[in-house]
């Protein structure tokens, strides 16, 4: 017989990427529905931002996911913090950059990898035999809508996200039978900093964009807010879902990619098309 999934509101979490976007919205959702918050990112003055409004009981730590050591020492301390069994860890924080693979920078991609992925494999290791103690809790780990399709330009980032889909769902089976769960989640476009925080060295379109405009046609096409995709993901890992699709552009990606494997990019080209067009004609 299966057992009932407990819900994590109002209980001990860890968040990842906790400085701004999905990561700042999740901790202040599940604290003001009063759960205990764990947070670490490498920006310190953007956690402070998260963590000063928060009521309830709140630990923070400045932290490069990407350091195998160091968030082994985090997790260790939240360890020592809880007073509670602990509910949750998003394994959130993520950045991007755009590049063909021809000029492609290794250090670039190396970069990107340790966080996007690295980042994850980390917080899962650290933090999985706490769960495993317990026999409850759950691993929430961030993929995108990358992770389902291959995009242009960015091939490290996609490469990333489809890494932590897969080490994420080979988790998933290993955890069969216990009473801890692995769940992905899978993004759309969420207005975030991530293109405005993302390495730039030049067009990968070779159109001479700055970043800036590169930065400001992702935002001008995202379709979710961070506090929208907050409570998606919430509702989704109470709800017991394995995969959680946010935005109504995931949906989309996720039936092109059973539907079309490899011919999707003409059918999203397409789209964009046309909604360019509306746009320029609703003015």
């Amino acid at each position: 017989m299966r057992r009932p999934l407990p819900s994590i509101t109002g209980r001990p979490v860890v968040i990842t990427g906790a400085a701004s976007g999905i990561g700042r919205s999740l901790a202040r959702r599940l604290s003001r529905l009063g759960a205990p918050v764990a947070l670490a990112d490498v920006d310190e003055a953007g956690l402070h931002e998260t963590a000063a409004p928060l009521t309830g009981p709140v630990l923070t730590r400045v932290l490069d996911v990407s350091d195998a050591a160091g968030v082994r020492d985090f997790a260790g301390e939240v360890r020592g913090w809880l007073t509670r069994p602990l509910a949750a860890v998003f394994n959130n924080a993520g950045v991007a950059l755009a590049s063909t693979v021809l000029n492609a920078v290794p250090e670039d991609d190396e970069w990107l990898h340790g966080i996007n992925f690295w980042g994850v494999v980390n917080g899962t290791r650290a933090f999985l035999p706490i769960l495993a103690e317990q026999d409850a809790g759950v691993m929430v780990n961030t993929s995108s809508v990358y992770g389902l399709l291959g995009v242009p330009y960015q091939s490290a980032y996609c490469a990333s996200k489809f890494a932590v889909r897969g080490f994420t769902d080979a988790l998933r089976q290993e955890l069969r039978g216990t009473g801890v769960r692995a769940v992905t989640v899978y993004p759309g476009g969420i207005t975030t900093n991530i293109a405005r925080n993302a390495r730039f060295r030049a067009d990968p379109e070779g159109r001479g964009r700055t970043k800036e405009q590169l930065a400001a046609e992702f935002e001008a096409v995202t379709m979710t807010s961070p506090d929208k995709a907050a409570e998606v993901i919430h509702r989704g890992v109470d709800g017991g879902r394995a995969r959680i699709l946010i935005g109504p552009d995931a949906y989309l990606f996720d039936a092109l990619a059973r539907i079309t494997p490899t011919h999707y990019q003409t059918v999203i080209t397409s789209l964009r098309s046309r909604l360019g067009g509306r746009r320029k004609d609703a003015r």
